[in-house]
């Protein structure tokens, strides 16, 4: 038997304004960008280099949801992203005002900090030592 996770629902308040923070900043590509209904798309994005889960950008609809927008998890480290080389993605992403709220420290697994999208979700910018 063989199972995956696809993709990871995250609510987003606009897809424009969210696809702008994640591809321009990020650097994440666009996989698939489908309209649904008149304010509804189909929108999967991932980091560069990876084939696996995606990130499905989900407008909130509705009341419930729109408090939900960044703060998915209650505060805590919602997702996390993976590099080959930790300096390199840290420093580009404090070129572009992303902002850490924890910064860079050595744990026995690798380098981490947190870090905040656009809506305040917390993100941990990891490199594992190999």
């Amino acid at each position: 038997m063989k199972q995956s996770i696809a993709h990871i629902a995250l609510l987003v308040k606009d897809y424009d304004e969210a696809l702008n923070f994640y591809v321009t900043k990020l650097g994440f590509e666009v996989i698939e960008d489908t309209p649904l209904a008149d304010n509804k798309r189909w929108v999967l994005i991932r980091p560069p280099g990876n084939t696996g889960c995606c990130l499905l950008l989900a407008k909130a609809a509705n009341q419930q949801q729109l408090l939900a927008v960044g703060n998915q998890t209650g505060g805590r480290v919602f997702l996390f992203l993976e590099t080959d080389d930790f300096y390199r993605d840290y420093n580009n992403m404090l070129a572009v005002n992303i902002s850490f709220v924890r910064q860079p420290v050595v744990e026995s697994y690798g380098i981490v900090a947190v870090f905040e999208d656009l809506y305040g979700n917390l993100w941990d910018l990891i490199q594992h030592t190999t």
